[in-house]
């Protein structure tokens, strides 16, 4: 079994739908998945969550949301003001373990970044992935911006020791301009690893979701996506075209070591733990 966390530098950049091509590459490949949303906030009970969105767009439809909170803030203040009780960190992780024992992979999206909180006592994403000892994959966003939060999760992961699955652009517009062009360089050199994947902006919204994630998600998750020529391209321009290949990007600090996430078997690779506390 593989147990995955997919969080992101921030709110809106893409999570929900890197974590249904995820699912979807996975599902096609035969795998047995299941997706859990620890807590769903800004949505009111009956009505559609990110979980739905998931199911539309993957197929897959073992699904698992554990706690909703109707105000759209983090779990940990929507809890507060609804007077429902918050999560506990054993119990999130109870389920996870619980999933894993006969699936797969187990898909799960937090909320916000990194560091949001779920309660009072403060416990994060972070705070599962080391009770899980499970791999952490970033969603990022291209544009002007997300160098800073992109290194300081990245040295979040590094510093607790936590398994880093890589970086991936949740939302590569139609027309990239001059930052998001420049940063497929420097988020890979932050990462000291080509990027995981890219996904096209609106991609939920197009038919075809399932072949836009396997152009759009690296053989590691079960695609086809190519950094070296995604690179190639970002650096070129858009009115410039040449020979795929450009190679790997040069190694920056990596803040966690290259782990691969192994997802095109279903099988998470150990990856080496640094700097535990």
């Amino acid at each position: 079994m593989s147990v995955l966390l997919v969080t992101g530098t921030g709110t809106g950049v893409g999570k929900t739908v890197v974590t249904a091509g995820l699912a979807a590459l996975a599902a096609e490949r035969g795998a047995r998945v299941a997706v859990l949303k620890p807590a769903q906030t800004g949505v009111r009970p009956g009505a559609d969550g990110d979980l739905a969105e998931i199911r539309r767009l993957s197929g897959v439809d073992d699904l698992h949301e554990l706690a909703r909170y109707p105000d759209p803030l983090s779990p940990e203040a929507a809890a507060r003001r609804s007077g429902r009780p918050a999560l506990r960190l054993d119990e999130v992780a109870r389920q996870v373990d619980r999933l894993a024992a006969d699936r797969d992979l187990v898909l799960v999206e937090g909320a916000g970044g990194l560091l949001v909180r779920f309660a009072d006592d403060g416990w994060t994403l972070a705070d599962l992935a080391r009770q899980l000892r499970a791999e952490v994959l970033v969603v990022v966003d291209p544009a002007l911006g997300t160098l800073n939060v992109t290194a300081l999760t990245l040295e979040v992961l590094a510093g607790r020791g936590l398994r880093f699955g890589g970086l991936v652009i949740g939302a590569w517009p139609a027309a990239p301009d001059l930052a998001c062009r420049s940063n497929v360089t420097d988020l890979e050199r932050l990462a000291g690893r080509p990027l995981g994947g890219a996904l096209p902006a609106g991609a939920a919204a197009r038919p075809g979701f399932a072949a836009a994630a396997r152009h759009g998600l690296a053989p590691a998750y079960g695609g086809t996506f190519d950094a070296a020529d995604f690179r190639w391209a970002a650096e070129a321009g858009p009115a410039d075209a040449g020979p795929a290949g450009a190679g790997p990007a040069p190694a920056g600090p990596a803040q966690a070591g290259p782990v691969d996430a192994g997802l095109a078997d279903t099988s998470l690779g150990a990856g080496a733990e640094q700097g535990a506390e």
